[in-house]
């Protein structure tokens, strides 16, 4: 199952597979044969292939810095905007970056560290404890979509995938909307329409979009777990562990901000 994410969809070591059937040149002796069979089995280590263990080893060093980012850009809030802007193109790098670099994958960690920490800094500021609810309800989602997949109880299919491709393409259209009606001063409400004073159900509309995009969230990481599962199973070179330590950033990114508006629109602008 291809992901959506382009973190992952436009790298072959998740859409290919990485080793290829040994071909002998001639055929081989019985000593050959022999030697063959004695050898001890090569661990994928050993082999320098992707594996669950490496693969959390470079998630969790990617994730440490974005921490220590963040952690520097709560006290220095005027790095927020410039972090963005570097951000987003480092971002772009190492998605269309044809082998991945762990330098630039944990520059990325530390240039997106500044921008969510200064960020949270200012929601913080307007909000007293609002980062420590947004932090909390991130561990909660992402630990519950982690137990559910390594459990077999969720696992992505063609046709979730399609639907969830058309509601991110809808997101997308939304939010660009949303963002122009905010730039031209269409709407002066801090979270464009999301803040509008609208209800369904007497649930707030910027709250049900939340969830919503909270569930686009949720499935993105299914299909980014998903895609590590593939690499693992089809031996990955260990380099690729990097782009999915950077997919997976990415997701956990959008989910947090997304959990963090959500509440600043509950809590009220």
């Amino acid at each position: 199952m291809a992901s959506s994410n382009p973190a992952f969809s436009n790298s072959p070591a998740f859409t290919q597979s990485a080793t290829k059937a040994i071909q002998w040149t001639q055929e081989p002796s019985a000593q050959q044969l022999d030697e063959l069979y004695a050898r001890s089995a090569a661990t994928p280590e050993q082999m320098d292939r992707m594996t669950y263990e490496n693969t959390i080893v470079k998630t969790v060093v990617a994730f440490f810095v974005l921490l220590v980012g963040a952690a520097i850009g709560w006290f220095i809030p005027a790095l927020t905007i410039p972090a963005a802007i570097i951000g987003f193109v480092l971002a772009l790098v190492n998605i269309f970056k044809k082998k991945p670099s762990p330098g630039l994958v944990l520059a990325y960690a530390a240039v997106q560290g500044l921008f969510v920490g200064g960020i949270s800094g200012i929601f913080e500021t307007i909000y007293p404890g609002i980062v420590t609810q947004a932090v909390l309800g991130t561990f909660a989602v992402v630990g519950v979509v982690l137990a559910l997949f390594a459990s077999g109880k969720i696992r992505a299919s063609k046709r979730a995938t399609k639907v969830f491709l058309v509601a991110i393409v809808g997101y997308m259209l939304f939010s660009l909307i949303n963002l122009g009606l905010m730039i031209f001063g269409v709407t002066d409400s801090a979270f464009g329409l999301r803040s509008e004073p609208s209800f369904i159900f007497g649930i707030p509309w910027g709250v049900i979009i939340g969830i919503f995009v909270i569930l686009l969230a949720s499935y993105s990481l299914v299909l980014d777990f998903e895609s590590i599962k593939t690499g693992v199973q089809r031996g990955a070179p260990a380099v690729w562990g990097w782009q999915a330590a950077f997919g997976i950033m990415v997701t956990v990114i959008w989910l947090y901000l997304e959990i963090l508006r959500m509440l600043a629109i509950l809590r009220g602008d």
